[in-house]
């Protein structure tokens, strides 16, 4: 009952700010936990109409192009490798349609729950079958993975490689930032990616030609009304700040201790986002020095291509252009057990939130 009262509180004082700024605003979530959390929590529905909140590149299923899916089944049924990966990139449709999904059960494809589990399933292939862990994710997975590859390579299984589809957020939020169509008002940062990089990784958005505010915030749903209610005061003040309303998470420095782990194996690069093309520096892959474990390399993989389906408008809905209801397959040809394009395909994907959780109001 406390937390109601206090809910009923927040989005009174949300109203009241928004009224005082008297324009419509929008306001972008980044993270895809926190577009489940506001649908699940139906926190749009406590929000005044002129406060629009657009669903940023926040999944990292949905923004991996096509074309790595497409090498990924070539490395299955060409190069006679097993492919491990967490369970979400297996449902993504390659440009024909198809999917790793149909290998399980084969012992082609193996599903992991962590990077940890990668060193037993190569050691246990006879003939030392190669092992390929799709490595997706954003900074939050990147240093496990990481670690488990510095220990490979300092005496682990010479058959376990990673096909490193990683991405940072900091390069995808400037991006955003210059792309006038979007008129972006301010940010609700993410909570587990900040954990890693702090507070201070988003001072570029107060450089930006156009300063944008950001307020990091929990996935709890008085937490993001926190956070939204502070977002709004930063942009009625005029000011120009990054706030961190996530403290018992998230320190100013971040976890520097995990981003040495990833300085030593990985480094920045520009790799093609879903909808977003090739973003200078919005990448990890790994360093030349672990090049022997890097299955691009091994494998000679073509660089990843982008494309869509007909009709269906992923690529826009990464980054905040359409909502997923102005998708022509929404709910029609595309749902969550019938996925066309990765944003219905992920529990993280804003397509898939909104047909669980259902649409804006009125």
């Amino acid at each position: 009952m406390q937390d109601l009262e206090k809910a009923r509180e927040l989005a009174a004082r949300i109203r009241a700010v928004a009224a005082e700024i008297g324009r419509p605003l929008r306001i972008m979530e980044v993270c895809g936990t926190h577009t489940v959390s506001l649908r699940r929590h139906g926190i749009h529905s406590l929000l005044p109409p002129d406060l629009r909140l657009l669903s940023g590149p926040g999944c990292p299923v949905c923004v991996t192009p096509t074309g790595y899916v497409d090498n990924a089944i070539q490395l299955v049924e060409s190069r006679d490798a097993l492919i491990a990966s967490f369970g979400d990139m297996l449902r993504v449709p390659s440009s024909d349609g198809a999917s790793l999904s149909r290998y399980l059960g084969t012992g082609r494809v193996r599903i992991v729950y962590s990077p940890t589990e990668l060193v037993p399933l190569a050691r246990e292939q006879s003939e030392g079958k190669p092992v390929v862990f799709l490595g997706v994710g954003f900074e939050t997975t990147a240093p496990a993975i990481a670690a488990v590859f510095e220990r490979v390579l300092s005496g682990g299984p010479r058959n376990l490689f990673l096909y490193a589809a990683l991405k940072t957020v900091p390069a995808a939020l400037e991006a955003l930032i210059r792309d006038p169509s979007l008129a972006i008002d301010g940010f609700l940062l993410p909570g587990h990616v900040s954990a890693v990089i702090g507070v201070r990784a988003y001072d570029f958005l107060l450089r930006a030609p156009r300063p944008v505010p950001g307020t990091i915030a929990g996935f709890e749903a008085l937490d993001m009304l926190v956070g939204i209610l502070d977002l709004l005061e930063l942009i009625r003040g005029g000011k120009r700040a990054v706030r961190n309303a996530y403290p018992r998470a998230v320190r100013e420095d971040g976890n520097p201790h995990a981003r040495e782990v990833m300085a030593r194996v990985l480094e920045p690069a520009t790799e093609l986002w879903r909808g977003m093309g090739m973003l200078p520096g919005a990448a990890l892959r790994l360093r030349r020095t672990f090049s022997e474990v890097d299955a691009a390399v091994r494998f000679g993989l073509q660089p990843a291509e982008d494309s869509d389906p007909p009709g269906c408008r992923c690529a826009d809905v990464v980054r905040g252009a359409v909502s997923p209801p102005e998708c022509p397959l929404f709910g029609g040809a595309c749902t969550p057990d019938r996925p066309v394009g990765p944003c219905m395909v992920s529990s993280e994907g804003t397509c898939a939130a909104h047909f669980r959780y259902g649409r804006d109001p009125p």
